[in-house]
């Protein structure tokens, strides 16, 4: 779980969250994620050569936030292809109503040509452990 608080830079004119800013949070949400496993995304590309684009979102906005607010991500992986990983996401307010939830599919790509690539075998083991 991460959590972030709402700014007046994630907010539309009328003082809820932006749409758009829910997806900022979620991104946020799976790089931390990643660096609570042991990663940073710049370690991965250097190192493995390994970069992490997101190929599909759907998403569902069920109750607004505001400026202020305290915002808790979670971070859900489903499952684990050979070159692709799709979460679950949920963004809650800190009453734990549900504010928005999203499956977010992430493929993973070789940095030198951006093509589908298999994930590190050493990645690929540490992932299955993770649920």
């Amino acid at each position: 779980m991460w959590s972030v608080r709402v700014y007046y830079e994630d907010t539309d004119a009328g003082g809820v969250v932006y749409h758009t800013s829910y997806l900022r949070f979620m991104e946020r949400a799976r790089t931390e994620w990643l660096r609570q496993l042991g990663y940073s995304q710049s370690e991965l590309r250097d190192s493995e050569g390994l970069l992490f684009a997101v190929t599909r979102i759907t998403i569902n906005y069920r109750k607004a936030a505001r400026i202020d607010a305290i915002l808790e991500i979670r971070n859900t992986l489903l499952s684990l292809g050979a070159a692709s990983l799709l979460f679950r996401q949920e963004i809650l307010n800190q009453e734990q109503d549900l504010l928005c939830d999203a499956e977010v599919s992430i493929a993973c790509l070789n940095a030198a040509d951006m093509k589908p690539r298999r994930l590190p075998n050493s990645f690929r083991m540490e992932l299955n452990h993770v649920n």
